[in-house]
């Protein structure tokens, strides 16, 4: 049986929400080991002088912390 976890972590990205979202999982790859996978429960940009200039995303990721065969 395995166990998981889901932690909640925001990233962002000058480039696109995509960019966002494979920032935010390689910062968590940095302490949390065995992730399996992510949900994107909120996606916003932050605008200035009309124009786009961050990409940000809210999300769950969820990792195993037991694994027993």
């Amino acid at each position: 049986m395995s166990i998981g976890k889901v932690i909640e972590i925001s990233a962002s990205s000058p480039k696109s929400f995509e960019d966002a979202i494979r920032r935010g999982i390689a910062r968590a790859t940095e302490t949390v080991k065995d992730i399996r996978g992510a949900w994107i429960k909120e996606q916003q940009v932050r605008v200035e002088d009309g124009k786009i200039v961050e990409f940000r995303v809210d999300m769950k990721v969820t990792f195993i912390v037991h694994d027993e065969d």
